[in-house]
C-alpha cells in the first residue's frame, strides 16, 4: 500500500490534498478549527483518514462517501456535523440527492427510525443549501 510508505510530513501533505479534493474545503480551515483545542487530532485525521485509508482503498470515491453517509447517519446526533460534511463530499463524488435520502432510509432498518429521520432532515438541509448556493438560475416566486 503506497500511502503507508510515506513519511509523516508526506502523509500530512497527501492527506490535506485528498481532504481538499474530496470535500472541496480548505484543509487549513479544518486544521485551524482544531488548532487550540486538539491540534494533533486534526493532523491524525489528515494523515490516517485521508492519506492512509483513502490513499490505499480499493473502493471508488462514490462508494466510500456512500459508506461514510451510512455510518454517520447510524451514529445519529453524535456524527451530525460530519454527516453534513460527508453529504457535501458525496454530492461532489456523484451521489445524487435521491441516493443520499435512500441511504438514510436504509440506515433506519439497522439504526432505527429516529437516526434515519435525523439523517434525512440533515441531508435535505445540506443539499438545499448546496443547490441554492451553486445555482445560477433565479428561482421564480411560487403563485
Amino acid at each position: 500500500m503506497e500511502a503507508k510508505s510515506l513519511t509523516t510530513s508526506d502523509r500530512l501533505v497527501a492527506g490535506k490534498t485528498a481532504f481538499e479534493e474530496i470535500t472541496g474545503l480548505p484543509a487549513s480551515a479544518f486544521l485551524d478549527g482544531l488548532a487550540d483545542l486538539a491540534p494533533n487530532f486534526g493532523r491524525f485525521v489528515m494523515e490516517w483518514e485521508f492519506a492512509d485509508v483513502y490513499g490505499s482503498s480499493s473502493l471508488d470515491l462514490k462508494t466510500r462517501e456512500t459508506i461514510m453517509i451510512a455510518a454517520c447517519a447510524a451514529l445519529g446526533a453524535t456524527a451530525a456535523p460530519i454527516l453534513k460534511l460527508r453529504i457535501g463530499s458525496a454530492l461532489r463524488a456523484g451521489v445524487s440527492r435521491e441516493e443520499i435520502i435512500d441511504i438514510c432510509v436504509q440506515v433506519g432498518i439497522a439504526a432505527g427510525l429516529p437516526a434515519a429521520l435525523a439523517a434525512i432532515q440533515t441531508a435535505d438541509r445540506k443539499s438545499t443549501r448546496l443547490n441554492s448556493s451553486h445555482s445560477s438560475v433565479s428561482r421564480m416566486p411560487s403563485s
